[in-house]
């Protein structure tokens, strides 16, 4: 018997410098760290005694800019904990770094609360005569509208209080599902590829679908869902639970429905919702049309959902290491221009990413990081062409927070979550679009062409279809109408059936998927998935058509921050989201691609 290859540990990864991140951009030493610290502490309890200090101009401006200065040092704190951290989550000092710069980041959360009820005591006139007052404050007036806009929506200070202390009992149902889902859950045990005998987890169900023994996906398919069956009532109850929670949060704040109160906390009107739901619906016909292929493809007289995910294409050889990859990443973004480009190569040269995956080293890829750090990419590098598109994705998010704090103060540093997909999914579709064009293997294209299509089934259809369940539980516990482990199956297998149509063969089991989405317990936040993506697909388009015209578009979007909303923001790059416009061109893409595919690999 072979002895199973170890992971490498965080100190031999160290012996490269190369391939990690250089922390010392932030802090040299520990110690520094821990000065920095104390100093974040003092900060947040000069905060804490401004609350009642705000009554006039002048001390508006002072209470703002000693809130901003404390934010801004406990964030580079806390990159500094987290980073550390993650690189090595065996490693017992940043573990206890990363927990205490948590609750540091909650402190400086209460501390600061006062705000939003100090801005809107002011009204309209006395606001508008401030800037007068104080002409400093027209730094800050994008923001201070922010906090005012929720005037007729944040109730009196005690009642608010009072709210704030129930926060725990009304996110109950979501804590209840988290200990359910990830822990009490338990499932049989099933026979893996390798004929052992495992017990079934979450993790082991998402491979086991991709297998290609079509027994061993049906198996993990029925055994994960026997599992739910058995618990279908008490995930019922949490889910409604949670449903009738966030109602009561939205009618307490005087919003007509939770769609409303949700989409005003972001300033997008609820047509954006409403027109994506539509305009997927109208377009149903082309997943319909892959879900054919699919089917064709595995050559399968019936196709179940346990056939949804196994590839289709077969492995291809497209080895590729990081140097690789790097120059790959900086011939795909070519359309981008000069200073995208300097951007990308910046964080190759300064060491912005850790690549290789180690042991204890925190799962997946991120890209993250405070104003005033380089915004981080953590990877665990595999050789293969997947690993490519995950540096390009998470390169787009940090050329994003780079263009963002290069051209915008502290107070609009950052940008809402409703445009930071955008930013690096744009940058998969030029990296797929360079892959089409230069490559002339038919398998490689037709590996391309299905990443492409798998991921926008799996984003646009399928986080469109959780958005429309979660509207209609939305609505039928405002009309006091109880969600049941029957009504929701019925509703859900319904609406499976409608977005995959004929060609997948409905199974019992797929009803009860809603009992194991935790983004049902997120309120109305899978929908910006779907329209990040489409607006993705329709900017990166204009930047292949058209580069001169659209990539100073497109720089002005990624450099904004947050300094105006994000319907403005994205509107000024060319994509106006309350029009249907940007999803039929996504949606023309999609079906471009699909009739690539289908005659690459039927002829």
């Amino acid at each position: 018997m072979t002895e199973s290859k170890k992971q490498i540990t965080r100190a031999e990864v160290e012996k490269n410098p190369a391939q990690t991140w250089d922390l010392s951009k932030i802090f040299k030493t520990d110690d520094d760290w821990e000065k920095a610290f104390q100093s974040s502490e003092t900060k947040i309890k000069g905060v804490s005694q401004l609350a009642a200090t705000v009554k006039d101009a002048k001390s508006l401006l002072h209470a703002i800019k000693s809130i901003l200065d404390m934010y801004r040092l406990v964030e580079t704190v806390y990159v500094y904990a987290s980073r550390k951290s993650d690189q090595d989550t065996s490693n017992n000092k940043y573990a206890a770094f990363n927990a205490r710069v948590g609750s540091l980041a909650a402190q400086a959360e209460s501390a600061s609360s006062f705000l939003t009820p100090a801005i809107i005591a002011f009204t309209p006139d006395e606001l508008a005569s401030f800037y007068q007052d104080e002409p400093e404050l027209e730094d800050y007036r994008h923001m201070i509208d922010s906090y005012a806009r929720n005037r007729d929506h944040t109730l009196t200070p005690a009642e608010e209080k009072l709210l704030a202390a129930a926060g725990d009992v009304l996110s109950n149902s979501s804590q209840i599902f988290s200990v359910l889902n990830d822990s009490d859950l338990k499932y049989d045990d099933v026979v893996d590829e390798t004929g052992e005998k495992v017990e079934l987890t979450q993790g082991l169900y998402s491979r086991m679908l991709e297998s290609d023994n079509r027994q061993i996906r049906k198996t993990a398919f029925t055994t994960l869902y026997k599992a739910y069956d058995k618990l279908k009532n008490t995930f019922a109850s949490t889910l409604y639970g949670q449903m009738k929670s966030d109602n009561f949060l939205a009618l307490a704040h005087k919003f007509k429905s939770d769609l409303e109160a949700e989409t005003f906390s972001h300033n997008i009107p609820e047509t954006v919702f409403n027109t994506l739901i539509t305009t997927t619906d109208q377009h149903l016909n082309l997943l319909h049309r892959y879900v054919s292929l699919r089917k064709k493809l595995l050559g399968l007289s019936e196709l179940h959902s346990y056939d949804l995910y196994t590839p289709i294409t077969g492995k291809v050889d497209f080895p590729v290491d990081f140097e690789g990859a790097k120059a790959i990443v900086l011939e795909a973004l070519k359309p981008l221009g000069d200073e995208y480009l300097n951007g990308i190569q910046r964080e190759f040269d300064e060491r912005w990413i850790d690549v290789p995956e180690n042991a204890g080293k925190r799962s997946g890829a991120y890209s993250d990081g405070a104003y005033d750090t380089v915004p981080y990419i953590l990877l665990n590098w595999q050789d293969t062409l997947d690993n490519v598109f995950t540096l390009v994705h998470e390169s787009g998010h940090s050329q994003h927070s780079l263009l963002t704090r290069s051209n915008q103060p502290y107070q609009y540093g950052d940008y809402p979550i409703f445009l930071a997909e955008i930013a690096s999914t744009t940058n998969e579709m030029l990296l797929t679009d360079y892959l089409l064009k230069t490559q002339s293997d038919p398998k490689i294209r037709a590996y391309v062409l299905n990443h492409y299509l798998d991921g926008f089934k799996g984003t646009v259809f399928r986080q469109t279809q959780f958005a429309e369940f979660e509207d209609w539980m939305h609505k039928e516990a405002q009309k006091g109408n109880v969600l049941t482990a029957e009504t929701l199956s019925k509703f859900y297998g319904d609406l499976n059936k409608k977005f995959y149509g004929d060609s997948l063969t409905f199974d019992s089991q797929i009803a009860l998927e809603w009992a194991r989405i935790p983004h049902f317990y997120y309120n109305y936040y899978v929908y910006q998935y779907a329209t990040g993506e489409s607006a993705a697909t329709t900017l990166s388009q204009g930047i292949i058509e058209d580069p001169k015209r659209n990539v100073p578009l497109y720089l002005s979007y990624l450099s904004a921050g947050s300094s105006d909303y994000p319907l403005n923001i994205i509107k000024k790059a060319g994509v106006d989201m309350e029009k249907p416009d940007y999803l039929n061109k996504a949606f023309d893409v999609f079906e471009k691609r699909l009739n690539e595919f289908e005659e690459l690999v039927t002829n």
